[in-house]
Formats: C-alpha cells, sequence, structure tokens
C-alpha cells in the first residue's frame, strides 16, 4: 500500500512522527514536495522524494496518476496544503478531509463568516483583500474596535500576527505586513480576551475523540509567541461542548486537529483551527504522555480504518512544553545539543531548532524558537522544578 505524503519544508511531526508511523503500519511512502532538496538524506532510504508543486492541487494529481499503481493514502500535516490533499484524497475516491472545512478553516475570514451564520460566535471581522485601495483601510482602521488584532488571512504559527492599539497603528501595522507580503490578504479582527488554550480532536467520520489539550502562555503584547504550555488532560465540560459545537458547524470530523481558543467568563472563543496534528513538538509528547499510537491512529483513519471507542489513553501525568527564544538577531555561537535525561521521576527532552552557526533576524514569531524542552511527570509542580533547573544550566549565545 502506498502512501502520498505533501510537504513543503521539513517538520519533526513528519520526520519523527508520521514516517516512523508509516513505516510500522507497512506503507510505501513516496513524499511529494516543492522543496526536495531539504528533504533528501533526513529520512529512510526507501521514502522516495519527488518534485512537485504540491500548492497545485492539479499538479498532485497529475504526478500521482503518472506514477505507481493508484495511491492508497493521500495526506498531509501542512497547515497550507490541507486543502489540496483533501482535494487530491476525494478525486482519487479516498478517504479523507473535506475539502470544504479545509477551506472554512484555512481561510481565517471565512471561519468567521461561517461561525457568525451558524449562530455560534460572532467576532467583529474586517478582511484587507489583496491590492485593495488604501481607502479600505482607512475605513476598516476607522471602525475597528481596539485593541485589535491584524493577521494573514492564511497565515500560521503567529507570523505577523500583531495586537494594534488604535488607527495610525493598524495603518502602519497593515503596510509593514504588506511590504513583507504583497501577495497576503489581511483579516483585521476583534481582540478575544481570555486565558489561551488548544484542544486536540481525532476523529474518523463517526467517532471522535478529544484527546486533551494545552495551556499556553504567550510572550508580552503586541507580539502572540507561543513560549510555554502545560498539558490539560481534561477541560471542563461545558467548555469542550461549546468548542465541538463549533467544530461541528465547520465541519471538522475527520483525522487530526489542533483549536486554538480563549476563554472568558466561561465563553470559549476560537482563535484558529489548524486541521493538523498539533506542532513543535507536543505531538511528540502528546503520544508519550497518553500511552497511544498517535500518529498510526491518524494514518489509519486516513486508510479507512474505525477508530476504537475508546482509546485506553492515559490521564494520570502532567508534562510542560517550553521553547527557549531568541531575544535579537543575529548568529547562534553557542547551544545545548540534544539532551535525554531523567530527573527525580521527571523525564525531559531538548531538541535544538536552531543550529549553531546560523544567522537570523527577530522575527517577533514561533521562528524564534532556539530549542524545544518537552518534559513528563507525575505532577506539574515537579515538572517544572526540573524544566526550570535544566535551562537554568543552559547558555544560548548569539552574536550580532
Amino acid at each position: 500500500m502506498r502512501l502520498y505524503l505533501l510537504a513543503l519544508n521539513p517538520t519533526d511531526s513528519v520526520t519523527d512522527g508520521f514516517l516512523p508511523a508509516a513505516a510500522r503500519l507497512g506503507l510505501d511512502v513516496t513524499l511529494l514536495t516543492d522543496q526536495p532538496d531539504a528533504h533528501r538524506g533526513r529520512y529512510a532510504a526507501d521514502v522516495e522524494i519527488l518534485e512537485c508543486d504540491v500548492r497545485d492541487f492539479r499538479a498532485v494529481i497529475s504526478l500521482i496518476s503518472t506514477h505507481h499503481a493508484s495511491p492508497d493514502v493521500v495526506f498531509t500535516n501542512s497547515d497550507h496544503l490541507q486543502l489540496q490533499a483533501a482535494l487530491v484524497a476525494e478525486y482519487f475516491g479516498l478517504p479523507g478531509k473535506p475539502w470544504q472545512a479545509a477551506l472554512r478553516v484555512k481561510d481565517k475570514a471565512q471561519m468567521r463568516r461561517h461561525l457568525a451564520a451558524a449562530g455560534l460566535d460572532a467576532v467583529w471581522s474586517a478582511e484587507l483583500p489583496v491590492g485593495a485601495d488604501p481607502e479600505v483601510l482607512t475605513a476598516v482602521a476607522a471602525d475597528a474596535p481596539y485593541p485589535c488584532v491584524v493577521k494573514p488571512r492564511e497565515g500560521v504559527a503567529s507570523e505577523d500576527v500583531i495586537l494594534v492599539d488604535g488607527p495610525e497603528d493598524l495603518v502602519l501595522r497593515c503596510k509593514e505586513i504588506q511590504g513583507r507580503r504583497p501577495g497576503a490578504a489581511l483579516v483585521v479582527e476583534e481582540y478575544l480576551a481570555g486565558e489561551l488554550y488548544t484542544m486536540e480532536t481525532l476523529g474518523d467520520g463517526t467517532v471522535r475523540h478529544v484527546l486533551g489539550g494545552f495551556h499556553t502562555q504567550l510572550s508580552a503584547p503586541p507580539y502572540f509567541i507561543e513560549e510555554r504550555s502545560a498539558f490539560v488532560p481534561a477541560h471542563p465540560e461545558p467548555v469542550v461542548a461549546q468548542i465541538l459545537a463549533q467544530l461541528d458547524a465547520l465541519g471538522i470530523g475527520f483525522g487530526i486537529c489542533h483549536t486554538e481558543f480563549v476563554v472568558h467568563e466561561d465563553r470559549a472563543r476560537i482563535i484558529e483551527v489548524n486541521y493538523r496534528a498539533i506542532g513543535d513538538q507536543s505531538d511528540q509528547l502528546l503520544e508519550q504522555l497518553l500511552g497511544i499510537p498517535l500518529f498510526e491512529l491518524v494514518l489509519r483513519t486516513h486508510l479507512g480504518e474505525p477508530l476504537p471507542a475508546e482509546l485506553d489513553a492515559r490521564r494520570d501525568g502532567a508534562a510542560r512544553i517550553h521553547t527557549p527564544c531568541a531575544d535579537r538577531a543575529g548568529t547562534l555561537t553557542a547551544a545545548p545539543g540534544a539532551t535525554d535525561l531523567e530527573v527525580d521521576g521527571v523525564r525531559l527532552s531538548y531538541r535544538p531548532v536552531r543550529a549553531v552557526g546560523e544567522r537570523h533576524e527577530l522575527y517577533h514569531t514561533n521562528r524564534d524558537f532556539l530549542g524545544v524542552v518537552r518534559a513528563i511527570g507525575a505532577d506539574l509542580a515537579s515538572v517544572d522544578r526540573v524544566v526550570a533547573d535544566f535551562l537554568a544550566a543552559q547558555t544560548w549565545e548569539i552574536a550580532p
């Protein structure tokens, strides 16, 4: 059986999660990407890598049709390729995510419109199309409630997501983002107050499991960098019900999904829906903590296999993700290497994200991560103590 996996740049989720899971399931893998050189040499020798314009579903269909026998699985864990993978899977008659749902949640303006039309949540928002007249931006700035948030309509990972506090600031920030992203439409929407959480779900179209989630702490405004997250085994039932109702309205019920939301005065409001596994190694932590073959289960749903009624997931552990971030532009000249250790019953793993010798600008996004600390233990106090001790003993040096 052959899996066609669509990818842009390499990610930990694919390298350390989905590809090993595919091997355990006995799947032959063909990876389609527009960046083949970035992937070569990273995987097992039997992973076939082909260059393809994966952002164009027609190119993907054409390549698959002229390659091996008919595909058995078409899958991606990329935010940017969910619509394409859904369309390709539907074309070949394979299980997959509804393309309409993939479109709704990738397009943040469309998601807001859809939830409002369903009567579930009305968030003030305005769309700034590519090439819009300057008068459109001026009108949006005059009407927007402040503070508000500006972000790319189809962005990801806090890229160019900025809190603004007035009309002049909004106009300035929009022009800055448009200068960096001349082909990107923007969304301006009201700032949703509250504590930030995530909910991780896995479904087969009939059965849906809530895997828990994370409580996330962000950097100081005006940016939204995810600095620390603690595992939440179960959100309060009213919160779960509110989020699942919104996911149902969006058509999210198949495959794995990562939903970010805030809770304020008992009201749960979606920030965004990423129709993929949670990234930045949190998916690997989730698999380890819950004690389930998460990546295999995801692929099995795309093979058309039903999920078990019960996953027998563990809920008695505590876990923390901590991401040291660069605080300035420059070249990383010293940093710890990959580490695995156990202290007082806490299992800690550190994996570098940025290599020594690399030069980067300061992005004010998740691209500023220097590494990822994952820690699992019996209680959060012990986990946090071990993480704090580990970080205090490390050094990251950045030269101008």
